[in-house]
């Protein structure tokens, strides 16, 4: 592995010395820690540090808190398209014969805020939430292992590497950590569409009719919807998404993988 390169700072007054803001370096470090940026990079899969990391794992509540300092928003607006090419092509290749909407909802079922987020936490030594840059109000209520936080990280991070390195390497991150998704994916009905299977079989096993309760937080640009499946009266089943049908999909299948797992699937693959 080559030598890592080392982390630019910030320009001038926008520096993230903790003399200067009056955060604490436990909060706040200028330059993240040499080994848990080679464990980060080994478990990505690439021999150095794209040089805009730190800026990646810098959180809208830390820059707010800091002087107005720059976000990770933007790169995480650019890993998101970045992830979203890579799979999608990984997926038209691998999967000639697969339909447009198969292929829609294998997609959806890697990239998501809990799958990214659950890739997230695998990475480095302890995941990204002990190295993503938070303020005080965040810090409080556990955010480093906040999914819609870690999932934005990811993406930045996945942003920082097309900038930095390159399109090719951002590829080969994608593929390393997501294709054994993708084929977790599809072992586990990934391409159903959850909500009509558990439509159906409430109706042909006369269990009543099927509801969800919808709930949001976060503000306008940064919502996240919780979904619970009601059935008869009960409920059977949760998920959290971006959307309300991506959470409504992962409700319904926790109560279907409850109620009548398709052929070939167990509760051991929810």
């Amino acid at each position: 592995m080559r030598e890592l390169r080392p982390l630019r700072r910030p320009p001038g007054p926008r520096s993230l010395n903790p003399d200067a803001t009056g955060v604490s370096a436990s909060s706040s470090t200028s330059a993240l820690p040499d080994q848990a940026v080679a464990h980060l990079c080994d478990s990505l899969g690439i021999a150095e540090a794209p040089a805009s990391l730190q800026l990646a794992l810098t959180h809208r509540s830390f820059a707010y808190e800091n002087g107005g300092l720059p976000t990770n928003e933007r790169l995480e607006f650019l890993g998101d398209a970045v992830l979203g090419v890579h799979v999608t092509e990984y997926l038209f290749r691998e999967f000639p014969d697969l339909p447009e909407g198969r292929l829609a909802k294998l997609r959806s079922a890697v990239v998501n805020m809990r799958a990214l987020a659950d890739i997230a936490r695998r990475l480095g030594d302890g995941g990204l939430g002990p190295l993503v840059l938070l303020g005080r109000g965040e810090i409080v209520t556990g955010g480093a292992n906040k999914d819609s936080i870690l999932a934005d990280a990811f993406e930045a991070v996945l942003g920082a590497i097309h900038l930095d390195l390159g399109p090719d390497v951002a590829r080969d991150v994608v593929r390393r950590l997501l294709v054994p998704e993708i084929t977790a994916a599809i072992s586990t009905g990934a391409g159903l569409d959850w909500k009509t299977y558990l439509q159906e079989h409430c109706a042909g096993a006369g269990l009543g009719s099927v509801t969800y309760q919808i709930s949001q937080d976060g503000p306008d640009h940064d919502k996240v919807f919780s979904a619970v499946v009601v059935i008869a009266g009960d409920d059977y089943g949760s998920g959290i998404g971006r959307t309300k049908k991506e959470a409504e999909q992962l409700a319904a299948r926790q109560a279907a993988m409850q109620l009548a797992p398709p052929e070939g699937l167990t509760m051991d693959d929810n």
